[in-house]
């Protein structure tokens, strides 16, 4: 797995994350740095990527995972349609804005969906998905539950503790400056 520039590839045709960052951005009308911004969304993509590592997911999916799965919520408490609406979204950025295989659109959507609502899938990409967000629950003060957690690899302490670090204290990771510009911390956005 690669992630050179903004473009990430793997097993399937490429994405550049930028590119699909900006069509997102070009509606999103929440807080940048919000619970459910840009900000969550690279720790979601930072956590994918080091459990595809060892999950086998993905990369391309999970990737894109992380910048759609919240891009569609209208408000930053409870919402419950905002998976399928990304979903939704998923569906009409396909050939316009990225290209991946059908298996890899397929586990997209299903991804995006369910990411809220359900608990587990049979699909390793997905489950990876899932843990990815999951893993950052300490940004809105919920502790991840290790038996709410679908692969292994997310289940480790390690990981665990790493994850649950970097969501409590609102670590902006590095691959933000490379997808997006975003105003200094306690400015407006």
């Amino acid at each position: 797995m690669t992630v050179v520039g903004c473009r990430v590839s793997g097993g399937g045709l490429g994405v550049d994350l930028k590119r699909v960052l900006a069509e997102v951005l070009r509606e999103y009308r929440l807080p940048l740095r919000g619970d459910h911004g840009v900000v969550h969304w690279a720790r979601v993509l930072e956590n994918g990527l080091r459990l595809a590592g060892e999950t086998g997911a993905s990369e391309v999916v999970v990737s894109l995972f992380a910048v759609l799965h919240d891009s569609r919520r209208l408000n930053e408490h409870h919402d419950p349609g905002h998976g399928p609406r990304a979903a939704a979204f998923a569906k009409q950025l396909r050939g316009r804005v990225y290209d991946v295989s059908d298996e890899e659109q397929e586990l997209l959507v299903v991804a995006c969906a369910g990411h809220t609502s359900e608990r587990w899938h049979a699909d390793i990409t997905v489950q990876t998905c899932w843990d990815a967000d999951r893993l950052d629950l300490l940004r809105v003060g919920i502790t991840p539950d290790p038996a709410r957690l679908c692969t292994a690899a997310a289940r480790k302490p390690d990981v665990l503790r790493w994850a649950c670090e970097r969501a409590e204290a609102g670590y902006e990771p590095e691959v933000l400056r490379g997808l997006v510009c975003l105003p200094e911390a306690g400015f407006p956005n």
